[in-house]
């Protein structure tokens, strides 16, 4: 498997897919890129398609004129969150945000490609690398005394870890030549953003560290930029279905995590 980063490839201009391609001779292409700075897309509207819409077009595009499989990630961030129950691959999107809407028209994009492919759509994904909400809650734990979390939000936190497995899964089937379109990968069970906050406060404290209090306050207390949906939930089913996938329950995949960045500090 080759990685290769914004560093080595520039999804903005053709020539660097003949070189990629001509280097590495892929059978399949995995795109994880994307322009995630949700409030910062209202007021930079252009670089969020251009990096979530314009590159997943060029992408898929060079995938299906060399006839390789395509697995590109999106979010429950299409969804409005007004349903009641985890949204399924065929429901209405009506994203409520530029993010949102850039998302959904780089599905559409890959789509249209023509190429076989999977768009796996995910939510709330977190890493013991980079930028994200598990970190985050990790740097506030050991800076602040008290640390404000919105909790009428709620999604299925899901490791990238298993993104990762989930995509080499579809890999695998669509070498086959069958094209999977949509699929939902998400983690097991489900949390508000503050109950995903309490659960790593608490592995902070069993290992000995300081355990910050937690207040939950509402998404209009916390005044975001962009408007973000209520219900975040993914119905996993047709991964399972297709794919023989399903994510361990997200209190074990967040432990694994956390483990691995105690591990590396």
């Amino acid at each position: 498997m080759v990685f290769r980063g914004r560093d080595a490839f520039d999804l903005a201009r053709d020539a660097d897919f003949d070189r990629l391609f001509s280097e590495v001779s892929p059978t399949a292409v995995i795109n994880a890129a994307a322009y995630t700075a949700v409030d910062r897309a209202e007021s930079d509207a252009a670089a969020a398609f251009a990096l979530n819409r314009d590159a997943p077009a060029r992408i898929a595009q060079a995938c299906a004129n060399r006839r390789l499989p395509l697995v590109h990630f999106s979010t429950d961030f299409v969804f409005d969150g007004t349903k009641a129950e985890p949204y399924r691959e065929d429901d209405r999107r009506n994203p409520l945000n530029v993010y949102g809407r850039s998302k959904a028209e780089g599905e559409d994009a890959v789509a249209a490609a023509g190429g076989v492919h999977a768009v796996l759509r995910t939510s709330w994904v977190y890493s013991s690398v980079g930028s994200n909400f598990v970190r985050t809650m990790l740097r506030l734990a050991a800076e602040k005394q008290e640390v404000r979390v919105v909790d009428d939000q709620i999604g299925r936190p899901t490791s990238a870890r298993d993104c990762a497995d989930a995509a080499l899964l579809a890999v695998k089937r669509m070498l086959q030549g069958e094209s999977l379109g949509l699929v939902h990968v998400a983690g097991e069970g489900e949390a508000s953003w503050a109950e995903l906050a309490e659960e790593i406060f608490r592995h902070e404290a069993l290992a000995g560290r300081r355990r910050p209090v937690l207040k939950p306050i509402s998404t209009a207390e916390y005044g975001s930029v962009a408007a973000r949906p209520a219900n975040s939930r993914l119905n996993t089913g047709r991964a399972a279905e297709i794919l023989g996938w399903q994510a361990p329950p997200w209190r074990y995949s967040l432990a694994a995590c956390l483990a691995e960045i105690e591990r590396g500090s």
